[in-house]
């Protein structure tokens, strides 16, 4: 077997050219002037609703585009005045399905002014478009303007930029509205509403909703009662941006509780700590020395047997799962546990354990990896991350964390139900479970997150009917099955990667999923068990096969591009014969206010071998990813999110095992590049600054074991390269560990 290499060395920097090319309509494309009069309807019908309803001042207006749109597509003359950015306007985002076509539908808050410029604005465009293109304009009639083959007589009517864009945008525009929160029984719920130019408070006193007793999560986002609730929706329906229930009920584990037997389990040491989120833990256990303990459900909730038994199996498992299921040893050791009591059996608060799940993270800073294995019954929103969700990946970001959390259970009849709250988490590691065949397990629930997101990201053995997980309950040996109990083993070798092994949380993370993944990828299959399942012993996640070498590389972004063009790939016969895959992962902003525009900031992976022609270098990626490049050709957002995974926080590239394996021609010196290119939604900069990890695997076509031969080309070109030896990092912890007393 081989060692996971650790390579170290510098990463180039560069800024991204500025702006995009002169605008369009695509190849063939064309409006007509019928649909830019529709437009105005809209938006004239728009205008005589909102001078009604003056509550907030402005306008809510939801713009309909025909299909999913990147960035460079949204409206950029519409919606606004002068030298505004319609997308300082953005407050939300979601997907509209008509006719199996999934569309974009952006909620903008704007002034009434806005709209009637707007209105203004379109009416002379239709004019135009009339008098001068017989009523329709297309694409090649827009580049003959770009390259001065036509005359634009218009100037003094509307200025040739904002006539280009008005078209274009009248183009991607399907239709303008209002839309309102959905009609449904009003429960407890956690409520946001739409940021205006009115604080909350003021608008709730209008409404006449009591703003000092209502609890609340941010500055839009409360739990209120469903008179609350009513009251809302009577005068305002148009302000509920999302709304989820907050008493969630906890899916059903089957649990069989067994005789006590005696287990004895030495004094702990200086294992590493893992957090747990979970219900109450019960001190009556062979185990309790390993855990410390802190209770925080209210003083006044009386707490019954049942409470303590689902927190106290999880943990169990963290602890000393490997001497409970001796067939299920990860090679992992033990661990220390600080449990963390927030909820009792059957039910849950979001917002408590909001609240619980921020305060433990922040007074226990030492604390990395985070154990969840609470999870909805309810499925997920298609439109809007949980609140529940929304609070773990902000956490993540901020605090240099990682959850694991169970990815939910769902009813043994083989029905397709979404993951619940909080498994759509998209920074987190989400986890299904799998029979022991590797099949997914009866009770599972499927993804995606916000119809694109692959959640879960991983799998593993969490017991079924006929063949049931050991765990140890508050009175003796229990036999279980579900998604609380495959977490926690993923959970145990995240641990071991970022505490022992010293990895940052971004390298564990890909280093799970490409364990997981291998060279058999699933995650484009069923969304049931994420890109594989995670091999049982950490060995076979942090060494290879002799023909493989695998490296990890970590980064942080400055700037548009970091990239490296200094990997060194060892040849045979002046050929380069290995296949390659690259995992990465990063832990990106998360703007749950942004709808289905979720993550802040999108990272592009360019993996492959590097070739100079022309003067200019660029590397041949291993998934024929041309985004960005300069010849590059153009790809519109649908093929981009669906081919490279767009705005994923988790890219895998691979390439495909063949029978008849051919070598790679050799470019120049031989040289591999490895390429971020970074991408922001909004004008705040949240990807500067943001660390990643790539995994990376070479296989040898023909067998050969080529490790030494890449360690010392690496060498030659100035990295330095680490071998992952378990032992010796083993002995490193403990020695860190020690105290030193003076």
């Amino acid at each position: 077997m081989n060692s996971l290499l650790q390579l170290k060395g510098h990463f180039e920097q560069q800024r991204g050219n500025s702006g995009g090319g002169k605008r369009n309509l695509p190849v063939g494309g064309q409006v007509k002037s019928e649909h830019i009069d529709s437009l105005i309807n809209d938006l004239k019908s728009l205008l005589a609703y909102w001078t009604a309803h003056q509550l907030i001042q402005g306008a809510l207006v939801s713009v309909y585009y025909t299909g999913v749109v990147a960035k460079s597509n949204r409206i950029k003359s519409l919606l606004c005045q002068g030298t505004a950015d319609p997308n300082d306007s953005i407050r939300g985002a979601k997907f509209f399905s008509e006719s199996s076509r999934i569309q974009h539908v952006f909620i903008h808050y704007v002034k009434l002014s806005d709209i009637s410029a707007t209105i203004d604005r379109l009416t002379i465009l239709a004019e135009i478009i009339k008098k001068s293109y017989k009523g329709t304009i297309t694409y090649s009639d827009i580049d003959e303007l770009h390259r001065g083959k036509k005359g634009y007589p218009h100037s003094a009517e509307m200025p040739k930029t904002v006539f280009i864009n008005a078209i274009v945008d009248s183009f991607y525009v399907q239709k303008f509205s209002v839309d309102f929160a959905e009609d449904e029984k009003d429960i407890d719920s956690i409520v946001t509403i739409y940021k205006t130019d009115v604080n909350t408070e003021e608008l709730f006193r209008a409404i006449g909703i009591d703003f000092i007793n209502v609890k609340r999560i941010s500055e839009t986002t409360m739990l209120l009662r469903p008179d609350e609730i009513s009251l809302l929706r009577k005068s305002a329906p148009y302000l509920i941006a999302m709304k989820v229930h907050d008493l969630k009920d906890i899916p059903a584990e089957r649990n069989i509780a067994c005789d006590a037997q005696q287990i004895t389990i030495p004094a702990p040491q200086h294992e590493p700590i893992i957090g747990v989120i979970d219900t109450p833990f019960s001190k009556d256990v062979y185990f309790k020395d390993w855990v410390t303990y802190e209770h925080m459900l209210d003083e006044n909730i009386e707490l019954q047997q049942r409470d303590y038994i689902h927190g106290t199996e999880v943990t169990s498992i963290i602890v000393d799962g490997p001497t409970i299921n001796p067939e299920l040893d990860d090679g992992c050791g033990r661990f220390r546990v600080k449990h963390f009591g927030v909820a009792t059996s059957g039910r849950f608060s979001s917002y408590t354990i909001l609240k619980s799940i921020c305060k433990a993270v922040e007074q226990n800073r030492n604390i990395k990896v985070w154990n969840l294995s609470l999870g909805s019954a309810l499925p997920i929103k298609q439109n809007f991350i949980s609140p529940e969700a929304a609070e773990l990946d902000r956490i993540q970001n901020e605090f240099d964390v990682v959850f694991v959390v169970a990815g939910t259970n769902g009813t043994p009849d083989g029905a397709r139900i979404p993951i619940g709250a909080p498994a759509d988490s998209l920074n987190s590691v989400v986890v299904n479970s799998v029979t022991r065949k590797n099949e997914p397990a009866s009770y599972h629930r499927v993804g995606p997150v916000l119809s694109f997101f692959h959640k879960p990201d991983v799998s593993c053995f969490g017991g079924d009917f006929g063949q049931p997980m050991r765990v140890c309950t508050p009175t003796g040996e229990g036999f279980v099955q579900g998604t609380s109990f495959s977490a926690p083993w993923i959970t145990r070798k995240m641990a071991y990667l970022i505490y022992i092994l010293g990895f940052p949380r971004e390298v564990a993370k890909a280093l799970i999923i490409d364990a997981a993944a291998g060279w058999e990828r699933k995650d484009d299959r069923s969304c049931s068990i994420g890109y594989g399942v995670v091999p049982n012993r950490i060995e076979d996640i942090i060494q290879t096969p002799d023909d493989e070498i695998r490296f990890v590389m970590t980064g942080i972004t400055t700037a548009y591009e970091t990239y490296s063009y200094n990997i060194p790939v060892p040849m045979n016969k002046n050929k380069q014969p290995f296949y390659a895959r690259a995992t990465l992962c990063y832990f990106p902003k998360c703007l749950r206010e942004q709808g289905v525009d979720y993550t802040a900031t999108e990272m592009d992976i360019h993996f492959g071998r590097v070739h100079e022609k022309n003067g200019k270098a660029s590397i041949v990626s291993i998934n024929s990813n041309t985004q960005g490049d300069e010849n590059g050709n153009p790809l519109y957002e649908p093929e981009a999110r669906k081919l490279y995974r767009k705005w994923d926080n988790v890219k895998l590239i691979s390439e495909e095992l063949k029978n008849r394996a051919v070598p790679r021609k050799v470019y120049g010196a031989g040289m591999w590049g490895l390429s971020i290119k970074t991408k922001e939604r909004l004008k705040e900069k949240n990807g500067r600054g943001l660390s990643f990890g790539v995994v990376v695997t070479l296989k040898e076509m023909n067998g050969e074991n080529r490790i030494d031969d890449f360690i010392k080309l690496c060498m030659a070109r100035g990295w330095m390269v680490n071998r992952i030896d378990v032992e010796n990092q083993i002995t490193i912890y403990n020695k860190a560990e020690e105290e030193i007393e003076f």
